[in-house]
């Protein structure tokens, strides 16, 4: 019987064997192999470029349309999953990357250029800034990077330069330009980079204001020559120049010392006959609801870092009930956590409401917040990690007096004071 003749593309020739895979036709006696159907897409998208379809040569660049870009309610809602509360905040964030997104895909036709809007968190430590910024980044579609403002210091100077911040940026992206410059950068511990007096510096203040002035360019939006591997260690490298103009920014910090500048501010603005009235109206409990750009002047942020930072939201402090629930609620909860690692030695681990009621009064009264809960639980837990994997135990529950027991046996009280 004669061998079955091999299908072959009709465009380049090649046999089925030789490429990933052929698309037949309706009536099945022409075939179009993967590679070139990838060639002809890309020469339409480029006769779009070349013509000026602004519209498809923003999908291009984004890779999706606006109709596949999630809402800023689905956006809340996924990250409702992995934060407790700050509902104002998750708003602010959701609304800020969706019009990012719609930013990148604005048809280049129209008199209107949507300007991008940089974000800054304010919040005590605890709070979930930088698990909000963790948290979207797994649901985007573009690149991003969360860096530390602390390591930053004035070039020429011990730390690292500003550009750093678009290096690991260029990393996330796998050093595809074009995506990075699409991309998100959080910057957290922005407060770390106030100024150090009241009145701007005469001489080098290397790791405050001198920092700020070099984020200046960054945030406004410029071209930047970026070092790929880092700066000072490789001097030969060349430069890679990114256009930060798409690049969104949001900043975070805990600003430390905020509220007494809120609160003089507050109390210097009330004056006449509404001055008990309005001070009624005052959470005095929550000063940080009530922060201004002019505060942030007063913490330490030079004017323009404030304006390059249009949109400025707060994040509460968690009480006792949200922070209970930060230890069970979300996906990724502390509790959780143990549990699965003890699954994955055959054990099965409960913890007593008792013991986690206990854990939440300790975490209020070490005025540590959300992040307080993980160092108590891992002072309770360290020493059943360490012993119930090599014993025959199935089951192991956590409970009041035992967590109290273990708390007071790691001195964790002589180690937060």
């Amino acid at each position: 019987m004669p061998k079955a003749k091999e299908p072959r593309c009709s465009y380049c020739g090649r046999a089925s064997s030789e490429v990933e895979g052929l698309v037949p036709s309706p009536d099945e006696k022409s075939y179009i192999c993967t590679d070139c159907v990838n060639a002809i897409h890309d020469m339409i998208l480029n006769y779009h470029e070349e013509n000026g379809h602004g519209s498809k040569k923003s999908s291009k660049k984004l890779g999706m349309t606006l109709q596949q870009v999630p809402k800023p309610a689905a956006i809340k809602a996924f990250l409702d999953q992995y934060v407790i509360g700050q509902d104002d905040a998750k708003k602010y964030l959701s609304v800020a990357v969706y019009n990012h997104y719609k930013r990148l895909l604005q048809p280049d036709d129209g008199d209107v250029d949507i300007e991008k809007s940089n974000i800054i968190l304010v919040g005590p430590t605890g709070t979930g800034k930088t698990l909000l910024a963790k948290t979207i980044a797994r649901l985007l579609d573009v690149p991003f990077t969360i860096v530390d403002a602390t390591v930053l210091t004035q070039a020429g100077y011990v730390g690292e330069d500003i550009e750093s911040l678009l290096t690991r940026l260029l990393q996330a992206a796998d050093y595809d330009v074009d995506r990075a410059q699409r991309g998100i950068v959080f910057i957290d511990e922005i407060d770390k980079i106030a100024r150090k007096g009241d009145n701007p510096s005469i001489t080098r203040d290397v790791s405050g204001e001198g920092v700020q002035q070099g984020l200046l360019k960054l945030l406004e939006g410029s071209i930047v020559n970026v070092p790929p591997q880092g700066g000072r260690k490789h001097p030969e490298q060349r430069m890679i120049p990114v256009d930060t103009k798409n690049i969104l920014f949001i900043c975070g910090g805990a600003f430390d010392g905020i509220e007494q500048k809120i609160a003089h501010r507050m109390n210097t603005h009330v004056v006449g006959y509404s001055t008990v009235s309005n001070r009624q109206r005052i959470d005095t409990k929550d000063f940080m609801r009530y922060v201004a750009p002019q505060d942030l002047k007063s913490f330490g942020l030079i004017p323009e870092i404030i304006g390059r930072l249009p949109i400025l939201t707060h994040l509460e402090p968690l009480d006792r009930a949200a922070l209970r629930r930060v230890l069970t609620e979300p996906k990724n909860a502390i509790t959780r956590q143990y549990k699965k690692l003890f699954e994955m030695d055959g054990i099965e681990l409960g913890f007593d409401d008792d013991a986690l009621d206990l854990i939440v009064d300790k975490a209020i009264e070490y005025k540590l917040g959300a992040r307080g809960l993980r160092s108590i639980v891992e002072s309770i837990m360290v020493d059943a990690m360490y012993e119930l994997p090599s014993q025959s135990v199935k089951k192991f529950a956590v409970t009041r007096d035992y967590a109290r027991h273990k708390i007071e046996e790691a001195h964790f009280e002589s180690v937060v004071n």
